[in-house]
């Protein structure tokens, strides 16, 4: 069972000059977006009801993001003629039959008009020169000032231009991303969806994303034995090929940029394979190495493990642990793991792989054992849910035998497969989720370090000031809680904070501005959601 994919089918390739045609006239921009102040106008010639065009936009819009793109588009075109016809529209008509013949919809006078403005096209004769897009420029060094209001054309364009105008400013000013995260990049925001797969070796990582492909990835090994010695990302290309790491982190256009920080030995340990398939044109996968046992395979490794893991756990939408019902022992190393998601717990989905090798009462034996180490590791009161399932190619119910045992076991797979297929359509909801979270963490973060500048003496004695700071760290982020009326939770953790202040001169930070902070605050209560609320379903 694969991710649904809206089928390329017989009436968009018999009617694609069309709807093409169409397009091009209804995008007033011409920026490729199909906005929903465009939409108000295009979807009028339908003579379809408000409530209809309501359900038509939300279902074409699946990923929230304010805008149609061509592709989208055509769906929406599709969802009007069934209107038309009678059918009710929901998300389920997408990928039914219903789809893969229609005809186009009738349009009460655009063809006129369409007509009108290719002959005035055609008068002009006047070629085209492309001109850069405004948001291919708002990480430049040129002033804010420049970028138009106009060109906010969705809403991770308007967290782009929030980001550059509002919260950079308040990040750079007290090195948040010397501390906590790099800035984010034009490519951060444009990236498609990812999912991490963690787990020690031999779980089934790889074979996961070989069974979701339905197919091996460019320089994939498969094996009993710790096979994938490096972390891969796995995304769409127009041929198949395996870029080192090295070359993919000084690639503008992808989101990596951000891992140069672990420096060389980890980047030889990190490559991207490329494959044009379906599946990757609406996410990425990232294969992680098999997490070792013991203290000397962990100090063997050359980079940050954990580090890395952390950073991809804050960039991905999904993070799958997998367990080898063989193997349910922790080591040392996977605790660490564990710890370093602390953040991201809503993103994390547990998965019980290669169920099918055990029957019903081992299974219900080994579930009990999972449940019981993952809660001496996750140190939460909730009981974290546990999918089982074998993702191979083989048959997959040769040791759960009986009706039950076949029942649970498929049901168990559709709930964790449900998860994937949702990943997509809530891409933008998590990017703005993730962007508030930035927002709130820099804050708190810029509070830290000026209260720690309060404290330094302004003549003799800075070194030990420094120290006595450093050392009582603990007291200090107490400090700041009580006299800002901050959740205890939102706070770094502390070692790390601790770590990462040795390499500083504290007397250099900057003292608190309150007005960058006010600017953020203001930002998370006001334009936000005013952003969500221009972009929204432009008939609701």
């Amino acid at each position: 069972m694969e991710l649904a994919i809206v089928p390329v089918d017989s009436s968009f390739k018999d009617n694609q000059t069309l709807y093409e045609e169409w397009f091009n006239f209804a995008d007033a921009d011409g920026d490729g977006r199909f906005t929903g102040t465009e939409a108000l106008k295009f979807f009028a010639f339908s003579n379809l009801s408000r409530q209809e065009l309501k359900q038509v936009w939300a279902v074409a819009d699946s990923k929230r993001e304010g805008y149609l793109g061509f592709r989208e588009f055509v769906i929406a075109m599709q969802l009007v003629s069934l209107a038309q016809s009678g059918y009710p529209i929901t998300q389920d008509v997408v990928n039914s039959d219903a789809m893969r013949y229609v005809k186009p919809p009738t349009m009460e006078g655009l063809d006129a008009l369409v007509a009108k403005k290719r002959r005035k096209n055609k008068d002009k004769e006047l070629s085209v020169i492309p001109q850069p897009s405004a948001a291919s420029n708002w990480f430049s060094a040129k002033s804010v000032k420049k970028v138009p209001a106009s060109s906010v054309t969705s809403v991770i364009d308007g967290l782009k231009r929030l980001y550059l105008q509002k919260l950079k400013p308040l990040e750079a000013t007290y090195r948040y991303n010397d501390f906590v995260s790099p800035a984010l990049t034009n490519s951060d925001f444009d990236a498609k969806p990812m999912i991490l797969l963690l787990g020690q070796y031999s779980t089934g990582k790889t074979t996961f994303i070989k069974h979701m492909l339905r197919t091996n990835y460019p320089g994939s090994h498969i094996g009993p034995e710790p096979t994938t010695d490096r972390f891969v990302v796995v995304m769409s290309g127009p041929d198949e090929r395996s870029i080192p790491g090295n070359t993919v982190a000084v690639q503008a256009d992808m989101p990596f940029s951000g891992l140069t920080t672990f420096g060389t030995s980890f980047l030889s340990k990190f490559e991207c394979s490329q494959m044009p398939h379906p599946l990757l044109d609406y996410i990425t996968f990232v294969d992680s190495p098999g997490v070792l046992s013991g203290e000397k395979q962990r100090t063997q490794r050359q980079y940050d493990f954990t580090g890395v893991t952390s950073w991809f756990a804050a960039k991905c939408d999904l993070i799958l642990l997998l367990f080898d019902p063989h193997k349910l022992d922790v080591s040392d190393e996977f605790k660490r793991v564990i710890s370093s998601l602390r953040g991201n717990d809503d993103k994390i989905r547990v998965v019980l792989n290669k169920a099918d090798q055990v029957d019903p009462q081992q299974l219900m034996r080994i579930y009990g054992a999972l449940m019981w180490s993952l809660g001496k590791v996750l140190n939460v009161p909730e009981v974290m849910r546990v999918y089982i399932g074998s993702f191979n190619d083989q048959d997959t119910h040769n040791s759960i035998s009986g009706p039950l045992g076949n029942e649970l076991f498929q049901k168990e797979q559709n709930d964790l497969l449900c998860d994937l297929k949702d990943i997509p359509k809530k891409a933008c909801d998590r990017k703005i989720n993730e962007f508030v979270k930035r927002a709130r963490s820099a804050v708190i973060h810029a509070y830290i370090v000026s209260h720690l500048k309060k404290q330094m003496p302004s003549m003799i004695g800075k070194a030990k000031a420094q120290q006595r700071l450093i050392d009582n760290l603990e007291d200090e982020f107490v400090k700041v809680q009580r006299e800002f009326h901050l959740p205890a939770g939102d706070f770094p953790d502390v070692e790390q904070f601790r770590e990462t202040l040795k390499g500083y001169n504290i007397d250099k930070f900057e003292r608190l501005n309150k007005k960058l902070i006010q600017t953020v605050e203001d930002m998370l209560a006001y334009d936000i959601p005013n952003l969500l609320k221009t972009f929204r379903n432009p008939y609701g």
